[in-house]
């Protein structure tokens, strides 16, 4: 069985992940493998056969084609969650569509999880398939009052099932990070639910925004990509020091990152 493997709680793609061709050829190498693992998944989602473990190992197989590019993933604090008890809200920035596409492989090795994401990837062409196969919780966007009661009331549904929840809590995904944009769904959440938060920092830019589409942007393997998880974090009082520690982690890691 395939799986992410460790060496003391850190994971770096290795020197022979890459392939002449991919490396030749990033983007189109990338995208013909994204774009075959996006349609076997819907089918399989399509018949019902796309559970957890189905969604782990295409999100691994995605991951793969990007680091045959020459691109290096590397993965830091993963002992977080593999002591884990209970399930958490895991707390991030957002950044790209690699967030979503490669989480799964990290977090569903680990821990059962949903997603809380926009309505409308539930409507894109193919991968609505996939998406709505895993009981996300989705949001319009449009009423924070709305969209508030629905992570409150669906979340902790799937929290009191066991299923750990990742957010973003950003008005809108990109390279840079302003706390003043990242609200406090999260660890509203989290309290209401009684289960901790686990802070991830994410840097994805080398999946770049396209002009076209934008979810289908330039690959660029020179941009090293980074997933680092925290301590979790039990709310105490109104969860304003947590959020504050959230925001302090993600904003300290980008810029060791820089």
């Amino acid at each position: 069985m395939q799986r992410i493997l460790y060496k003391n709680n850190r994971y770096q793609t290795p020197d022979d992940a890459s392939s002449f061709f991919a490396r030749l050829f990033p983007s189109f190498s990338f995208y013909t493998s994204f774009m075959a693992q996006i349609y076997v998944s819907a089918r399989k989602a399509q018949r019902g056969n796309y559970d957890t473990e189905a969604w782990r190992l295409s999100s691994l197989k995605v991951m793969q084609a990007l680091e045959r590019t020459g691109l290096k993933i590397n993965i830091s604090g993963i002992e977080h969650l593999q002591n884990l008890k209970t399930p958490c809200v895991i707390i991030g920035n957002h950044v790209s569509m690699m967030d979503t596409v490669l989480l799964p492989a990290i977090l569903a090795q680990e821990i059962p999880l949903t997603f809380i994401i926009k309505k409308s990837l539930m409507d894109y062409p193919v991968f609505k398939h996939v998406m709505r196969s895993r009981d996300p919780i989705a949001l319009g966007r449009t009423n924070a009052r709305e969209d508030l009661k629905t992570v409150m009331l669906e979340g902790k549904k799937r929290l009191d099932q066991g299923i750990s929840i990742t957010v973003f809590p950003q008005t809108t995904r990109g390279t840079g990070f302003d706390p003043k944009h990242f609200n406090t769904i999260g660890v509203k959440l989290a309290k209401k639910a009684g289960v901790p938060v686990v802070p991830v920092a994410i840097k994805t830019d080398a999946w770049t925004n396209g002009k076209i589409i934008k979810d289908l942007g330039r690959i660029r393997p020179e941009i090293s990509t980074h997933f680092a998880f925290d301590a979790p974090l039990r709310i105490e009082g109104k969860g304003k020091e947590e959020h504050q520690r959230v925001i302090d982690f993600i904003a300290g890691k980008i810029n060791e990152w820089q």
